[in-house]
């Protein structure tokens, strides 16, 4: 059994000073990105190996995080699938949108395994060079929140279409769904196999939904992806983020029987603890703005959210993203501060 910090947690073990890694910690506020990001565009970069692995290696170098996440992007499944996928500056990621029965089925997921196999090489190529203390962690997007893009066709603050497909043609979206939920458990268990030691779904749009279609569009497929993970590989850790989950955060932990959760900003660590039975992680949940901000209201804030979960499993991250703008000099410093005894 590893005794890497982050598995350690993730098997419920209160590890103090906590491991720490942060989301979107290979990203554009490194100088040794920008300079890669030069070279190719967004898919490319996730699809050549030499790239992706270096960008997922230039935070460790730097700041020796004890979880190196995958250089990739939720939306390279429905990409692999057939579907059209662009990312626009500016703009973001856009698609052709899945609004019929005939659009579903034009999507391919036999395609997926050979589309994707330079990320799963990208995986055997870290897994071969990380420090031996560092946890490689694979990600896919929940169903929910991939199917939320896929039916829109890029981003938005409300995902009015897909909501609406949910309730109106729950058939349609619920084929969607099934077909997110197969085809999301082989990718992660291909991941697996490849390298990954932990693995992590991100459901960063699951708090727009009511308790009801919370339950039936971002609980039960978790659900079902972690069993058909668990089936084949039972020792491997999941992560799920319900991202503003709010009072349901106890009810996905437990129904999903994920190993660690992700908490975001607006968590009260507190009440968090109270939901989330003490066997399983709690991952955050530093707000990415004090990250931005940096001296001591960063000092104060990570000391806060580390001692706050001191005595239970925890995994020190942000509650989101780090922000482009930030000052790698302010990760340096959050490392540092989280890491002092």
């Amino acid at each position: 059994m590893s005794d890497k910090m982050m598995l350690r947690a993730l098997r419920g073990e209160a590890v103090w000073p906590p491991p720490l890694w942060l989301m979107r910690q290979a990203g554009r506020y490194l100088p040794e990105f920008r300079a890669l990001r030069a070279q190719a565009d967004f898919i490319t970069r996730c699809m050549t190996p030499d790239i992706a692995t270096e960008i997922t290696l230039q935070p460790i170098r730097r700041f020796g995080m004890d979880g190196a996440i995958l250089f990739s992007d939720i939306l390279i499944l429905p990409w692999a699938m057939g579907q059209s996928l662009d990312f626009v500056e500016q703009v973001g990621p856009v698609l052709t949108p899945i609004r019929s029965r005939e659009d579903l089925n034009r999507l391919q997921p036999e395609r997926v395994p050979e589309a994707t196999a330079p990320v799963m090489e990208t995986l055997r190529r870290l897994r071969k060079t990380l420090p031996a203390a560092t946890t490689l962690i694979g990600f896919a997007g929940s169903p929910f929140t991939v199917a939320c893009y896929m039916v829109e066709g890029g981003g938005s603050k409300e995902f009015a279409e897909t909501r609406r497909m949910a309730y109106a043609n729950p058939d349609l979206f619920g084929a969607l769904t099934d077909l997110l939920v197969d085809s999301t458990a082989r990718m992660l268990s291909e991941q697996i196999e490849n390298g990954a030691e932990a693995v992590m779904l991100f459901d960063s749009w699951s708090g727009l939904l009511p308790p009801h279609q919370f339950q039936r569009w971002v609980i039960e497929p978790t659900r079902r992806i972690v069993e058909s993970i668990r089936a084949f590989h039972a020792d491997v850790p999941l992560i799920g983020f319900p991202r503003l989950a709010g009072t349901m955060l106890g009810h996905y932990v437990d129904r999903t029987a994920v190993n660690g959760v992700g908490l975001d900003t607006s968590v009260d660590l507190g009440v968090a603890s109270g939901l989330v039975r003490p066997q399983v992680a709690l991952q955050g949940n530093l707000d990415p703005l004090a990250l931005l901000a940096g001296g001591r209201s960063l000092v104060e804030e990570a000391r806060a959210v580390r001692d706050a979960l001191r005595g239970r499993a925890h995994i020190f991250n942000l509650g989101h993203g780090v922000l482009p703008q930030t000052p790698p000099e302010h990760v340096a410093e959050l490392v540092a501060t989280v890491r002092q005894v």
